[in-house]
């Protein structure tokens, strides 16, 4: 069965600035904020939350379907996917705009400052899923990421409409809905995806409660940073999952992705959701140890092992079942 994983497809600009944003703010004159900041380096790198999504799946043996708008830009990162084994032919090459584009820049401190540019991510609108899921044939899960508000209402509703199953993804979008636009994306989801602040984004402009939120979707997936994840079922106690140590902390964007990558992974293969979220933890660090969202390559066996320290060789060996060699 195939995973269809929709949302922003990007490039990446990444900044490293070496003092702390918070010196240059003056809180009473926020008002009038012109700020520069002289960075250390640049780094161009692929990015974008379905196709980081999408390559964290293929890296693990999958083959997930990548759903999404870009810019006749593409090509070189279409090949770089493809290599990764991700299913770029539904992907909508527009006639007029660029690929998105993500500037970042991060300080000492991994705070961030950053800016997107939508391009040609504001097509995802004319996508539809329908033919998408006649070519595969079969689809466990459409994941619903961040991506053009309207073509992510459109995924939402033809999911219920079709009988879809839906994973709602809102994340960035969250800052910029209202709570009429954050329920319809959210409400029937079999997972919601969110970190801590954005839960409270949720419930704050949704207007519903957490219980009423869980009774909303089949399960809650909030991500706590170097906490780990929770889990939440209505019902059912959390399950509560540690992270695991990273060896060195590079840089943080794109770990949220992996972690899903790996939870999505897990749940295609029909581990237990301890397992899943376990995966997505230790998916997520090979990412913070780099710079870039897709610069990690995964040895089958140094993963299970690192699985093992972090989790228990019982646990390693479930998962040991479903990992294949990933693709060069």
């Amino acid at each position: 069965m195939s995973l269809l994983i929709t949302g922003s497809i990007a490039t990446d600009h990444l900044m490293s600035f070496p003092g702390r944003f918070a010196d240059s703010l003056v809180v009473d004159k926020l008002d009038k904020l012109a700020l520069s900041f002289l960075v250390e380096d640049l780094e161009v790198r692929r990015g974008g939350v379905a196709a980081n999504i999408a390559f964290g799946l293929g890296s693990l043996g999958l083959r997930p379907t990548l759903v999404g708008a870009v810019g006749a830009d593409f090509v070189d990162y279409r090949g770089w996917l493809e290599r990764h084994n991700v299913d770029c032919s539904s992907v909508h090459v527009s006639d007029t705009k660029h690929t998105a584009r993500f500037v970042c820049t991060n300080d000492s401190t991994m705070a961030q400052i950053a800016s997107f540019y939508a391009g040609a991510m504001s097509e995802a609108r004319d996508i539809e899923l329908k033919p998408v899921v006649d070519r595969l044939g079969d689809v466990a899960y459409v994941h619903i990421g961040p991506n053009d508000p309207e073509g992510m209402l459109r995924h939402t509703q033809e999911c219920r409409d079709r009988g879809y199953r839906f994973l709602a993804d809102p994340s960035q979008q969250l800052a910029f809905g209202d709570g009429e636009m954050i329920r319809d994306l959210i409400d029937g989801a079999e997972i919601l995806f969110a970190n801590e602040y954005e839960s409270a984004l949720i419930t704050q402009k949704t207007g519903w409660s957490a219980d009423e939120v869980r009774d909303r979707v089949g399960t809650w997936v909030i991500t706590l940073g170097a906490s780990g994840v929770r889990v939440e079922r209505k019902g059912a106690e959390p399950i509560v999952v540690p992270a695991v140590p990273e060896t060195e902390k590079v840089e943080p964007t794109g770990v949220g992705d992996a972690f899903r990558a790996g939870f999505l992974a897990g749940l295609t293969w029909g581990v237990s959701t301890e397992r899943a979220a376990q995966l997505g933890c230790l998916l997520a660090v090979y990412v913070v140890e780099r710079v870039g969202t897709q610069e990690y390559t995964l040895h089958r066996q140094s993963f299970i092992d690192r699985f093992a320290d972090a989790y228990g060789a019982e646990a390693a060996a479930e998962v040991a079942e479903h990992v294949t060699t990933p693709r060069p």
